[in-house]
C-alpha cells in the first residue's frame, strides 16, 4: 500500500482465471462484475480492512470461507467478513459471474494476503 493510501488499482483486468470489471466505487465501497471460468478458482487469501458481499448472478459457485465449502447458486449471496479466508471456485462447465461489493477503509487490490494460489502467487 502507498503511503497515500490512494488506490490505483485497474478498473478492468484479465487474471489466469477469468475478469473483473469496477462498475462503480465511491468512498469506502467498490462494486465489481467478476468473471470466474469454467475449472478455474482464486486464490484463498484474506484482506485486512474490506468486506465483501457476493451476489452470483449466473453459474453457481463453490466458496471456501475459513476452510468451510459452501455452494452459492445463482440468485444467492454470502458476505465476506474482514480477515476471514476465503476463495471462490467455478467447478461447473458455464461461466461463472457474480457481483462483489466491497466495503472498507481501503479498497486497493495490494491489500490481499494469498494464503494459497494455483498459479504461483503466494507471498
Amino acid at each position: 500500500m502507498s503511503e497515500s493510501n490512494a488506490d490505483t488499482s485497474p478498473k478492468f483486468d484479465r487474471r489466469p482465471w477469468g475478469t473483473f470489471n469496477v462498475i462503480d466505487e465511491g468512498e469506502n465501497f467498490k462494486v465489481k462484475r467478476i468473471e470466474v471460468l469454467p475449472g478455474k478458482r482464486l486464490s484463498y487469501q484474506k484482506h485486512a480492512q474490506r468486506a465483501e458481499h457476493w451476489v452470483v448472478v449466473q453459474g453457481t459457485a463453490k466458496v471456501t470461507l475459513d476452510d468451510r465449502d459452501i455452494i452459492v447458486a445463482s440468485g444467492q449471496a454470502i458476505d465476506i467478513g474482514i480477515g476471514s479466508a476465503h476463495r471462490v471456485e467455478n467447478t461447473g462447465d458455464e461461466l461463472l459471474v457474480f457481483i462483489e461489493v466491497q466495503r472498507g477503509s481501503y479498497l486497493g487490490e495490494d491489500d490481499i494476503v494469498r494464503l494459497q494460489d494455483d498459479f504461483g502467487r503466494v507471498t
